[in-house]
């Protein structure tokens, strides 16, 4: 099985951190109009729920901003993706329809504020490594190009950078020929929902995504 690790700088500056991994079988497709019941019914709720300005305090939020100041990184320049996802909701402009996947990692993120990491499993060589960005690593976003990773929390394989909180890479990207997904679920501390959070991933992962054959585990 995969090896998805911790680096010690990480831990000394995160020592709360928890990663929840969740790995497994899919089918990839464009037909997402169930999901999108589920996706449009949440994104109403968040519109109502929360101003702009509230939504770094909510809790799993809060503790990546947290984390990405220990590390060395402004949140308010490189947003988290849940974060950024969830201005998008507030501010009326919905989510971008993707694929099956994607979409439904997109609504587990508003739904908790857990930044996630989805990635074709197939596309990474070797054991992971979740630690902090360096100097000049190279790194292309999805939609980003070529992106900064200094000081910010990275995902590393045998390859190099592959997935931050912020954007995860081309490289790993799940596309229509994604036959098994990754998906961590960063837990930076004080945020207590992170079982919830997987037994919820897990479902849609069966609903929407035809999961099969998964292994769900923990790290920190």
């Amino acid at each position: 099985m995969m090896q998805i690790s911790v680096s010690d700088a990480m831990k000394l500056k995160v020592p709360d951190l928890v990663l929840s991994c969740i790995k497994c079988d899919v089918e990839v497709h464009s037909d997402t109009e169930q999901l999108w019941e589920e996706i449009d019914s949440k994104t109403l709720e968040l519109k109502s729920k929360y101003q702009l300005e509230q939504i770094s305090s909510i809790p799993a939020i809060a503790a990546s901003r947290v984390a990405y100041k220990a590390c060395g990184k402004d949140p308010a320049r490189y947003r988290l993706s849940a974060e950024a996802l969830i201005r998008r909701v507030v501010q009326g402009k919905g989510l971008y329809c993707l694929n099956n996947i994607v979409d439904l990692l997109n609504l587990i993120s508003i739904s908790t504020g857990y930044s996630i990491g989805g990635y074709d499993a197939d596309k990474i060589k070797g054991d992971v490594e979740f630690g902090i960005g360096k100097k000049d690593e190279p790194y292309n976003g999805i939609g980003r190009g070529n992106l900064n990773i200094e000081n910010l929390p990275v995902f590393r394989d045998g390859v190099g950078a592959f997935g931050t909180p912020t954007s995860d890479s081309e490289r790993t990207a799940v596309t229509v020929n994604t036959l098994t997904f990754l998906m961590v679920i960063i837990n930076f501390g004080k945020a207590d929902k992170l079982d919830d959070t997987t037994q919820q991933a897990v479902r849609l992962l069966k609903q929407y995504g035809g999961g099969k054959n998964f292994n769900v585990w923990q790290v920190n």
